[in-house]
Order: C-alpha cells, then structure tokens, then sequence
C-alpha cells in the first residue's frame, strides 16, 4: 500500500499523508471537512487503528503528515495505538507533522517521537467560538507553551479556518510559542464562520510577519 500523496490546499510543504488511527474524531469540528463529506461518509465509522497501514513503506526524506483526518491525540485515542505508530515511524528517516488539537497529550509521548518532527495544533482565534470539542484554544496554546519550555521541539500554529479575533492578544500568542511558521487558511466550506475584515486580517499577518514565516493559503484570498 502506498502513501497517500499531499494534493489539494491542505499543506503544500508536505509530500504525504498517512491515517494510522481512522474513524470518527472525537474533536467532532463543526467545519471539518473530512467528518462531513459525503465522500468519506462509509469510512467514518468507530475510532480504530489501521494495522494495514503499518506495513506501508514510509521511505525516507519525506515530510509526513501523520493524522490528518482523524486526531490521533484526542483523549479517547488508546496509549497503546499511539506508541504502536510513533514506534513505527521512528523506523523511517523522515520528518514528520503530528498535529493535534489536543496537545497536552504530546506530553506524554514526548520521548518516543522520531528524531525530526514538528508538532502543530489549530488555534482559530483567541475567542472562543465552541467549534468544536476540543479543548479551548486558550487552553491549546498554553499546552503547546509546556511543551516549548520543557522541550526543544520545532512548533507550528495553523490558523485555519480563521475566525474573527483580537490581533494584538493573538500576535502575543503566537510570540510566546516561537513557532517555526504559521499556517493561515480560511472556510472554504460556507459554514458561515464569523470572519475578520479584511483590514484586520491585513494587519494582524503584517505583525506575524514580523515574529515568524507566514505561510498563506490559496482560500485566503476571499477575506482580503
């Protein structure tokens, strides 16, 4: 079985993706786009893992995106399954994405990721809209905050899809998190998200500018 190939707006820095742990997301986001097309709907079943996929040849200088459809680090995740795939992708000498809206939990599985990772999760706004279940995204970035002070590990904030915030709070944000880049997309699934103006929005990516690299997705367009 090959690896599945980055196509589409999802990252393009990435060369491929990989779903080790597949089924319903705990996280339930209203706007995700894999939980709620109708494409996907027959394998959207029980959380579980794929042992098929742990025969697949990673190769080796790839950057990997592992978990992009369902969080692998959402609470209702067993342990076991996670330590089953990090101790698989340490086999192949890749970088790999792991990106959680639960991050916390990269705590506990922080000395048996693979030498060359990034760790990401999603902080749409400093507001707190409920969109999902998930954890709050105040309470994300103070998790991924821990895991910069405790560990030196290269981090990634995605933006996406951004909702209407408060710049200047958002900016301190991302400052204290150091991360390598920022990801920023928008809605592109008219789920009628509060969004900022295009004002705002042009500000507050001039300012991280300034801290990080900035990485715009195509969909961002729209709002400016």
């Amino acid at each position: 079985m090959p690896l599945n190939k980055s196509i589409g707006e999802m990252y393009p820095w990435v060369d491929a993706t990989i779903n080790f742990v597949k089924g319903k997301c705990y996280h339930n986001c209203s706007y995700c786009y894999y939980q709620s097309n109708p494409r996907f709907k027959s394998s959207i079943k029980n959380i579980r893992l794929d042992s098929k996929e742990l025969k697949v040849d990673l190769g080796k200088g790839k950057t990997i995106f592992v978990g992009s459809s369902t969080d692998m680090f959402a609470k209702n995740v067993p342990s076991a399954w996670i330590e089953k795939v990090l101790e698989y992708c340490r086999k192949f000498d890749n970088t790999y994405l792991f990106q959680s809206k639960n991050p916390a939990r990269f705590l506990e599985f922080i000395d048996q990721f693979p030498k060359k990772i990034i760790l990401g999760t999603t902080i749409e706004s400093n507001r707190d809209y409920t969109l999902s279940d998930a954890p709050k995204t105040n309470e994300r970035m103070e998790d991924m905050l821990e895991v910069k002070l405790h560990h030196n590990i290269q981090l990634m904030i995605s933006i996406e899809p951004i909702v209407d915030l408060d710049p200047d709070i958002m900016i301190a944000w991302i400052k204290s998190l150091s991360p390598i880049f920022i990801s920023i997309g928008a809605d592109s699934k008219k789920h009628k998200l509060p969004e900022p103006i295009p004002y705002k929005l042009g500000y507050f990516i001039k300012e991280l500018k300034k801290i990080t690299k900035v990485k715009l997705k195509a969909n961002l367009k729209r709002l400016l």
